[in-house]
């Protein structure tokens, strides 16, 4: 049988791409975890004189941990590393400033490209936020590096827009599943994290042959031995209704998570612009305030040693501690609400590091929180051996749920703990987290579907789109809801709620004058406004299209703007509202066309040919 030459030439690049990604991943990882644990050796041991909990530590070595002996030099030494961060960080690449995995999926979704230096610089700028006390995780940073390098890849191999993208995206889950020593659930992130609705599954296969290759050359000179250990974890069909309860709490937790974490930084981007305070201050004050508020609890606070220094760094040997269930119900229950604000303070501040391992901590705290709670109300249900099973699953359930990566990080965690028996309740719990939480994401650079996406534009026929006019596909002007300046943001919201709409017109007799989307509503509220109208919130200058308009025109205007929906106005220039256009009306006139020129053609193979 022939072999098609198109089809092998793509065979080759994709196993190209995996075993290069594989290989950059396998020691990118391995000498950013060396370099970062030499550096938190130094700071922590050397300096601060503090023997930290890790993970993987046994149950004797992890309990013999101490704290620092001069606590307050966590003060100097976290700001003149949020200092060093931001002076890198604003003087060479400001794209290295926060959590590193959003900046490869917005590279993902864009162009296609990171500038040779990230790689770098990123790896440099978050040993120096972490070691120094910044609470951040090293997977971001780890996605960042490997999806550069395969940017530089493709710029060295000279790779097709679309190869590029695979090489990134392949990066991403082969760097994230190396350096938790997961590359099952890294290769399925890296199709699963790029979308809130959406499965990239061209990177799947590259992804698992990158994933094994990394995680081979990591395992080799680190050891294969899972993140952490669990010891003996009992859990058993009767008690899934309690890990359902926890899928719940982790959702609204992970709710608070990703509200505050980008409402803080909203804060420091206000003030940055109303005070014109350089950029590179930025990371130093937010470090500043975290250290300043491990101080006051380590000191000033009963009790509050142990969630202070928890809230720093990764936060690793305290999840270890809290799978060996040693930590108290009280220390246990605040442990959540100081690693939200000491990430917000970290990275939103534009420090450098990933939120993943501060979402599996928090999800791991809510997790033992919970347990020790329905052990002590309920022993006989739930036994002390089960608390652990509380701890792993809340961190499944917490990240999952608002990464929009389920099933990813389900796979992952488990892998992280060596115990394969945990899926079956951790598929409850992170099921019914992700139902909740309903899309919202700790990743805003995530796009609903392929269809929102830059990486797959060229997919869509452009003549058949330009084929197909808004008129054919709009929802008429008599069937739009829309709404008034007067009503309250509280209303509107309930609107939404019931329709399940993201956005309405605002019409004054007739005439469209705004737009008001559910991102503008949820702002208001969060300032406690949710009593006042919209008027207040609603964006004024408003992307219209035509009922003349192609598709081809409403969809580039939905990516242009990163929107998507469209009041549809009865011609340019005019403000008379008479339709309104989505993404998904643009998905089905697509189908729709596609599908009748399937049967055209059909309907012409079927017709006799005439005998000459």
């Amino acid at each position: 049988m022939a072999v098609d030459p198109e089809r092998l030439s793509r065979f080759k690049k994709t196993l190209l791409i995996a075993i290069l990604i594989g290989i950059i991943s396998g020691f990118g990882s391995l000498l950013f975890f060396v370099g970062l644990k030499a550096a938190i050796s130094l700071v922590a041991t050397v300096i601060l004189g503090y023997h930290m909990p890790a993970e993987g530590m046994t149950l004797q070595e992890v309990s013999n941990w101490t704290p620092p002996l001069h606590i307050w030099l966590i003060l100097p030494i976290i700001t003149l590393g949020g200092l060093a961060s931001g002076l890198l960080i604003w003087r060479f690449a400001p794209e290295a400033a926060g959590h590193g995995t959003d900046a490869a999926i917005k590279a993902f979704h864009g162009d296609g490209r990171i500038r040779w230096r990230i790689p770098l610089l990123k790896a440099v700028t978050s040993i120096i936020t972490i070691s120094t006390g910044g609470s951040a995780g090293r997977e971001g940073p780890t996605a960042q590096i490997s999806a550069g390098f395969g940017s530089i890849m493709a710029d060295l191999l000279h790779l097709s827009d679309r190869e590029r993208r695979i090489a990134i995206a392949t990066g991403i889950g082969a760097g994230i599943g190396t350096i938790f020593k997961a590359p099952l659930g890294g290769a399925i992130l890296a199709g699963e994290i790029l979308y809130k609705r959406d499965f990239e599954s061209d990177a799947i296969i590259p992804a698992f042959l990158a994933s094994i290759i990394g995680y081979s050359i990591f395992g080799a000179f680190i050891g294969f031995e899972p993140v952490f250990l669990t010891g003996n974890i009992e859990w058993d069909i009767p008690q899934i209704p309690f890990f359902i309860l926890l899928g719940v709490v982790c959702a609204l937790m992970g709710m608070l998570y990703v509200w505050f974490f980008y409402w803080s930084g909203d804060q420091f981007t206000a003030l940055w612009k109303k005070y014109h305070i350089p950029p590179y201050l930025k990371p130093a004050f937010g470090a500043g305030l975290l250290g300043l508020m491990v101080v006051i609890l380590a000191y000033f606070v009963p009790g509050g040693l142990v969630p202070a220094l928890a809230s720093l760094g990764s936060g690793y040997g305290f999840m270890q501690l809290a799978i060996f269930t040693l930590l108290p119900l009280s220390v246990l229950l605040v442990m959540p609400f100081l690693k939200i604000i000491s990430t917000s303070l970290t990275i939103s501040s534009g420090g450098s590091g990933g939120v993943f391992a501060p979402g599996l901590f928090i999800g791991a705290a809510v997790g033992g929180s919970l347990g020790t709670v329905l052990h002590i109300l309920a022993p006989e249900y739930v036994p002390l051996a089960t608390v652990p099973a509380f701890v792993v699953v809340g961190m499944i359930a917490l990240f999952g749920s608002v990464s929009n990566a389920p099933i990813a990080v389900m796979i992952m965690v488990v892998e992280m703990t060596g115990n394969f028996s945990l899926l079956i309740p951790s598929m409850a719990s992170v099921g019914i987290a992700a139902v909740i939480t309903a899309g919202k994401t700790i990743y805003r650079e995530q796009v609903e579907t392929k269809a929102d996406s830059g990486a797959h534009r060229g997919e869509y026929l452009v003549e058949i789109l330009d084929d197909v006019r808004v008129s054919s596909v709009m929802t008429p002007g008599e069937k739009v809801i829309s709404v008034s300046a007067d009503q309250d943001c509280a209303t509107v919201m309930g609107l939404i709620d019931q329709t399940w709409h993201t956005g309405f017109p605002v019409l004054q007799d007739d005439h469209l004058k705004a737009i008001v989307t559910v991102g503008d509503l949820r702002k208001m509220e969060a300032r406690g406004k949710g009593h006042e109208g919209i008027g207040s919130c609603m964006e004024r200058t408003v992307v219209t299209v035509t009922p003349e308009d192609t598709l081809e025109t409403a969809l580039k205007l939905m990516i242009e703007h990163r929107i998507h929906h469209l009041p549809v106005v009865a011609g340019r220039g005019s403000d008379r509202l008479v339709g309104f256009i989505t993404t998904t009306d643009i998905m089905e006139g697509y189908g729709r066309r596609l599908e009748a020129l399937h049967g055209e053609k059909e309907s012409e193979n079927s017709r006799p040919s005439g005998s000459g």
